[in-house]
């Protein structure tokens, strides 16, 4: 049985605990209403100019551009961005991730997968593992911004464009409420192609159509040309993607620790409310032992 004294540290360490737990706790939900509002402000450009884009690759010729273009898949190059955090004590964020993206590499024997990082936490798990990495980058969510996307798009463009990689996806979590985050895997390129069978209700336009197997035609008019707008708008359109996928993933991260804490806070609560059961009870076990000496004694004498 431990002494009075032992329990008595080990109280005073999980007070020290829950206090660092619900400091990070606080700090976490401040993070997180910013990360909020920020891609609920960013969502519904990026999730209608994917529309767009999506709308447009199936009205036009997909020599149009090079990211419009799928290529004759031989061995299946693909180049996965796996999106982490860089730092942990949030929960199962990052294996979950992690599993995900592991299981999607490696799922098709025949398939050449190459890696691009970004967090510490995927970088740190992939690179002992020998696969091939492309691009990597940590410390991206202490100052987050637009910029960020433009390194990631930049590569996925160039692998593409040059014909290193076939197709290229991204791995990352979707924040859907503090209680819930979703692991999602993303095709970012080539641009897809939109049919209606891909549509949800909110995302059907108002426009006539023959059967529900029939494509969407709307037409367009280009100023300048097609190409010109394609040039410009569709690197844009990548950018913006990752730049929407990095949000999410940080809004997801900050909810995932702030419920991880919250946790942790009242678990310390409920183990420290034990220990001083226990001390209270080890103590009162050693007031009546003292009891029993010096009545022992008096009868004794």
């Amino acid at each position: 049985m431990p002494s009075l004294l032992d329990v008595r540290r080990r109280v005073r360490a999980v007070k020290s605990t829950q206090q660092i737990t619900k400091a990070m706790k606080m700090v976490a939900a401040s993070k997180l209403r910013r990360a909020q509002d920020q891609i609920l402000g960013a969502r519904p450009f990026a999730h209608h100019m994917l529309r767009v884009l999506n709308d447009l690759a199936t009205r036009v010729e997909p020599s149009a551009h090079p990211l419009l273009r799928e290529h004759a898949v031989k061995a299946g190059r693909t180049l996965i961005f796996v999106i982490t955090a860089d730092k942990g004590l949030c929960g199962s964020f990052n294996t979950n991730i992690i599993k995900t993206a592991e299981r999607f590499a490696v799922e098709d024997p025949d398939r050449e997968v190459a890696l691009g990082l970004v967090g510490r936490k995927g970088r740190d798990f992939f690179n002992r593992r020998g696969f091939d990495v492309r691009y990597e980058v940590v410390n991206l969510f202490a100052k987050l911004s637009s910029k960020d996307s433009q390194a990631i798009a930049e590569t996925a463009v160039d692998e593409y464009t040059n014909e290193r990689v076939d197709t290229v996806y991204l791995v990352y979590n979707e924040f859907k409420s503090v209680l819930q985050q979703r692991v999602v895997v993303e095709r970012l390129l080539p641009i897809g192609r939109l049919l209606l069978d891909d549509m949800t209700a909110d995302q059907v336009a108002p426009v006539d159509y023959d059967t529900a197997k029939t494509e969407l035609f709307i037409d367009y008019l280009y100023e300048p040309v097609a190409q010109e707008i394609f040039s410009k708008l569709i690197p844009h359109h990548v950018e913006i993607q990752i730049y929407r996928a990095l949000l999410e993933s940080a809004a997801a991260e900050h909810a995932a620790r702030m419920t991880a804490m919250d946790a942790a806070t009242k678990n310390s609560g409920e183990l420290i409310e034990q220990l001083t059961i226990y001390m209270n009870k080890v103590r009162q076990a050693a007031i009546t032992r003292e009891i029993i000496e010096v009545v022992s004694g008096a009868e004794a004498l």
